[in-house]
């Protein structure tokens, strides 16, 4: 019985020519037989069989021409393989999407229409078109033997460019997307957070996979599922979610309130400029976002960011600070430590939001700007963090039109007098 239902959710698979497509160690001609075992009874092979998978088609991250052939087998398997496959399943084609280090995105999520602009320019059929180019111009042996095997590569669907083969797989996984939609209504709580998990980094998908979400939302009664919906709708939707969300910042649960309020703060900050944002939602959101990054909040079972519910409030918190830097940027400090990578990009968007028109504050006086501008750049002396993780702090305030150093930026700050002339942000040192 449990070969026959196999046999019909690995329909195809020997029809591929696997040993044509490529993995991160060779020829993919193993997969097949790995998909196999992750669908049999023995335990022990099939997570022997997951650990292979893993590191052959997502191996730390890079993914191959074999990567997109095996996501429609993996779909089925999420959807009706065997139990304990499933939810490993869904994991995997969420890591051949994205990358972990798309995690680096949140707060925002992914920026599909920025990397389908890079990835433009290494697909295949570009790729073999250069690749002929340089054979006609080389003449020793050895390099053009070096071109024929990366042309004949390309010319069977792969690119040396890892964002343009990640791409591959990302839509490889989309094509899939309004059949695993129904995994929303699956009676297992660990399957229903995981495609909601999915389902967030997929923003083109969001007029669409919004209303699955919210249909989950209403009726879910599992708080991991519910904080994991609420946070995927927020990246995927636009602001037209907030009056459907906001009813959630009151919820019983502090987790289901963090989810609510976290996907609110990425919604409320990259509305369009359309008029004045609502400060009592804005007060409501810093309230629960600054709770949650004064404590430790590890979630097992949560996804997004690795589970550091802590850390990924004090990464929402920032483009708030421009509303209360002296609650804000202390809150993220104390979530994130005093210096850090995450510090310098949590500031850094502090800054960015309090100053979004260089032009627009070039020669004023520090004692000309608002309370929360100055707030936020006598932090940003203090804290930095300065000269490290490639100086984002620097290259932002530079781009800013703001002193660039950290003496620099003291003395603007401890300025009294309002003649521009004496201390203004810098206009003449750009780069």
């Amino acid at each position: 019985m449990i070969r026959e239902q196999n046999e019909d959710l690995l329909a195809g698979l020997d029809d591929l020519d696997w040993a044509g497509l490529h993995h991160a160690y060779g020829s993919a001609e193993d997969v097949p037989g790995q998909l196999r075992q992750v669908c049999g009874a023995d335990d022990q092979a099939r997570e022997d069989a997951w650990r292979r998978l893993f590191s052959n088609i997502f191996h730390q991250g890079t993914r191959d021409t074999a990567s997109p052939h095996a996501v429609p087998f993996l779909a089925r398997i999420a959807i009706a393989g065997p139990p304990p496959a499933r939810p490993t399943a869904l994991l995997m084609l969420t890591r051949l999407a994205i990358d972990w280090h798309d995690e680096y995105d949140l707060p925002d999520g992914i920026d599909t229409v920025a990397w389908r602009a890079v990835a433009a320019d290494f697909t295949p059929e570009k790729m073999v078109a250069w690749y002929d180019g340089e054979l006609a111009a080389a003449e020793d042996p050895e390099r053009r033997r070096s071109l024929r095997e990366a042309r004949a590569y390309c010319a069977a669907g792969g690119t040396p460019d890892s964002r343009a083969s990640a791409l591959a797989s990302y839509d490889a996984v989309r094509a899939e997307l309004p059949a695993l939609c129904c995994l929303l209504e699956d009676p297992d709580p660990v399957i229903r957070t995981r495609t909601a998990y999915l389902l967030a980094w997929f923003p083109e998908e969001g007029a669409r996979t919004v209303l699955a979400l919210l249909a989950c939302l209403e009726r879910e009664a599992d708080s991991r599922a519910a904080v994991t919906v609420l946070v995927a709708a927020g990246l995927v939707g636009d602001q037209a979610l907030v009056g459907r969300l906001r009813p959630w910042l009151t919820a019983p649960d502090p987790l289901v309130q963090w989810g609510a309020a976290t996907a609110l703060a990425r919604l409320v900050t990259t509305r369009p400029d359309s008029g004045p944002v609502d400060e009592n939602l804005v007060s409501q959101i810093l309230g629960k976002l600054t709770r949650a990054a004064a404590a430790p909040m590890s979630v097992p079972g949560v996804d997004f960011n690795d589970g550091n519910l802590q850390g990924y409030a004090a990464r929402s918190l920032a483009p708030l600070a421009v509303h209360a830097p002296g609650d804000v940027l202390p809150a993220i400090v104390n979530a994130l430590g005093p210096t850090g990578a995450l510090v310098a990009e949590a500031l850094t968007a502090a800054l960015t939001g309090a100053f979004p028109s260089p032009e627009g504050h070039t020669g004023v006086p520090f004692i000309s700007l608002s309370k929360c501008r100055q707030d936020i750049l006598r932090f940003v002396v203090e804290h930095g963090p300065w000269g490290q993780y490639g100086a984002p702090i620097e290259q932002c305030l530079r781009e800013l039109n703001l002193p660039d150093s950290q003496p620099e930026l003291c003395a603007y700050t401890q300025s009294t007098t309002d003649d521009p002339s004496s201390c203004s942000p810098r206009t003449d040192r750009r780069s």
